[in-house]
């Protein structure tokens, strides 16, 4: 999505556009989420997987066509579906590790899923550093990009290869009776996920817009600065399962959480530090954040799905997806606006600093419930 929206601004897109055509991709996940959340439970997870497979990439290489040709109806509608397919795998993944891993391996088993993603942005960050480095006349944004997308069809071949049979539960009451959820329960643990989301949404799909305008890093040395946070990232969420065996949820959430919003908000301030150092600064603390604020997120996905119980787990998830897309749809118009308006990204960035304590401070308060009903029920 950086290098996308860097493409973007070479082929002459304000930032500010960019971030209206991206909010429909988060738009497309805010719709199709909560019915998904409905038509998942009691069903096999598997067929989501190879829908998602195959329209993913396809869509990918339609929004680079569009982009090429000025097409702002076709980049709309396929952001928009794009949405759609991606969370066919966002919304169904927790939920199918939690039917088919074993209860004592929970927490491994959603690292690992999250460790994925690290490996996938490992990978494409050295093919884009590499190519762009190797030949840049010939291997250009939109042709990496395409290649990219390409390579996504791979995942099409290694879905349909899983054997192992799918456990569905048994689906006692009807999918679409919706008083059947502990609504209050999901609610509760929406709470800080909403506003951190919120938070987020204004940052992190423009973080390489941020270091392209404001410290003139390319795509390609924006690309090996993300493989390498992502390499730490990576690294350090393996230990996860250790962290939080040693420190709990109380102290491992908050902790990694409040020193990733402190780099966040130096990485604000090197805007404005006119300096040679600014950019290298810059750089140090976003290779801090990365690794800090990913680390918290299997704990707190492993948190809220104990919290709400297995039979509210399709749902909670489902939403969950939709409350980061719906945020994050409201936040890149928020980012527009404040954008056309002449907002500097130093401001921008401390809002999202605000709103990630406020949700830290939630996620807390959820943990102190959480742990007083373990209590209760022992």
């Amino acid at each position: 999505m950086a290098i996308m929206l860097i493409y973007m601004e070479k082929e002459g897109y304000k930032d500010y556009e960019s971030a209206s055509f991206v909010s429909f991709r988060f738009l497309g996940v805010l719709l199709f989420a909560f019915p998904l959340g409905l038509i998942i439970k009691g069903r096999k997870l598997k067929p989501i997987f190879y829908l998602s497979s195959i329209f993913t990439p396809a869509l990918s290489l339609i929004v680079l066509e569009a982009i090429d040709l000025k097409l702002d109806w076709l980049l709309y509608s396929s952001l928009f579906l794009w949405g759609i397919s991606f969370t066919g795998v966002q919304i169904s993944a927790l939920p199918y590790i939690l039917r088919n891993a074993k209860l004592e391996t929970h927490t491994q088993a959603i690292t690992l899923s999250y460790s994925t993603w690290s490996v996938a942005g490992i990978f494409s960050g050295s093919i884009i550093f590499g190519l762009r480095n190797w030949n840049p006349e010939l291997f250009d944004e939109k042709l990496i990009l395409q290649i990219i997308s390409l390579l996504g069809f791979l995942c099409t071949i290694t879905v349909f290869s899983i054997k192992k049979e799918e456990v569905v539960p048994k689906l006692i009451k009807s999918r679409f009776n919706l008083r059947d959820f502990d609504w209050l329960v999901i609610l509760k643990a929406l709470v800080p996920t909403l506003i951190i989301a919120v938070g987020a949404g204004l940052t992190i799909p423009f973080i390489g817009l941020f270091f392209y305008k404001i410290h003139g890093l390319d795509s390609d040395q924006f690309a090996i600065l993300s493989a390498l946070a992502t390499a730490i990232v990576f690294s350090v969420v393996l230990f996860v399962p250790i962290i939080k065996e040693k420190l709990g949820y109380k102290r491992a959430i908050p902790i990694t959480q409040i020193i990733a919003i402190a780099a966040l908000i130096v990485l604000a301030f090197t805007e404005i530090i006119n300096t040679w150092f600014a950019i290298y600064l810059a750089m140090a603390m976003y290779l801090i954040r990365q690794p800090l604020m990913n680390m918290a997120g299997p704990m707190t996905s492993d948190l809220v799905m104990k919290y709400v119980g297995e039979k509210n787990r399709e749902m909670m998830s489902a939403l969950t997806a939709a409350v980061w897309s719906g945020s994050w749809f409201i936040s890149s118009k928020i980012f527009q606006v404040l954008r056309q308006v002449g907002l500097q990204y130093v401001y921008v960035f401390l809002i999202t600093a605000g709103l990630y304590l406020f949700g830290v401070f939630m996620y807390y308060l959820l943990i102190l419930d959480y742990e007083k009903k373990i209590k209760q029920l022992a």
